[in-house]
């Protein structure tokens, strides 16, 4: 089965927050390229600005809080939101401004728990992953890889019921739905899990890609399970068509820098 957006009806409006990759592989740049590609109207709420290409991120500078409050109001007062993703956060103030920011939002959130970039960066210290807390709370659904999983919990997700544990402790603590990416999972397949707060499962599992061109994989995933959902898709479908989109674009990559490349958006013209 083929998805198309529609050409008749308004694109979904999708509001990112999140920082800016300067390389263009992750973060806003990503998200952008996402919300375009599968038929949404993008806007940004930027939260840091960062010096990064494919080896490593060289710098990091956090805009003020009040002000990412402040773009958040300006989009959503006026243009409007179908969803709303939120990615690195910066720091425990620019959490509790998001979460202020957001709170009477009807607009599905997606939030990716960005805590290192692909390249190893650290780019969330324990301070602003306590902040965390807040954003969860405030989440339709949100997209930990395992490692972010064990620090969110606590637990050592190293199999399968450590996994699910760890999964069902974040539901009882926010309301949200828990979309465990496994890619750092050993093995040549990559199976990640989707619970929600109503009990029901579905896990999905495709072989690994064999490349170093992954640079803002869980960005893309998460802008592109937000735009889905904007085009008010049920979470299960959404979920399946976003990592169809994640998985070509990475197939696409057009093999650029010398370390985590970055994956080809522009190629990826529909979904299957």
């Amino acid at each position: 089965m083929s998805w198309a957006p529609s050409q008749t009806r308004k694109p979904p409006r999708i509001l990112s927050i999140a920082g800016s990759d300067s390389s263009g592989g992750a973060g806003i740049q990503a998200d952008l390229k996402t919300i375009t590609m599968l038929g949404g109207y993008g806007m940004t709420a930027i939260t840091a600005v960062t010096a990064q290409n494919t080896t490593g991120v060289l710098g990091v500078e956090t805009l003020p809080a009040s002000f990412i409050a402040d773009q958040i109001a300006a989009c959503l007062s006026d243009i409007g939101a179908d969803a709303i993703k939120i990615g690195m956060v910066g720091s425990r103030a620019i959490a509790n401004a998001i979460e202020r920011a957001l709170v009477d939002s009807k607009a599905p959130v997606v939030f990716d728990p960005v805590m290192v970039a692909t390249s190893g960066s650290v780019l969330a210290d324990d301070e602003t992953i306590r902040g965390f807390d807040l954003l969860m709370s405030i989440s339709r659904v949100v997209t930990p890889n395992l490692p972010e999983l064990a620090a969110l919990t606590g637990i050592e997700c190293d199999s399968d019921e450590a996994i699910a544990e760890a999964a069902e402790l974040l539901i009882a603590r926010h309301g949200c739905a828990v979309l465990v990416k496994g890619g750092h999972a050993a093995g040549r397949d990559v199976t990640d899990r989707l619970f929600d707060p109503e009990g029901r499962y579905a896990s999905f599992t495709d072989p690994k890609i064999d490349t170093r061109h992954t640079h803002g994989t869980g960005c893309t995933l998460s802008a592109a399970l937000a735009t889905f959902l904007g085009h008010r898709m049920p979470l299960e479908h959404a979920v399946r068509l976003a990592r169809n989109f994640t998985r070509e674009a990475i197939s696409a990559a057009p093999g650029f820098g010398s370390g985590a490349g970055p994956m080809g958006h522009q190629a990826v013209r529909k979904i299957d």
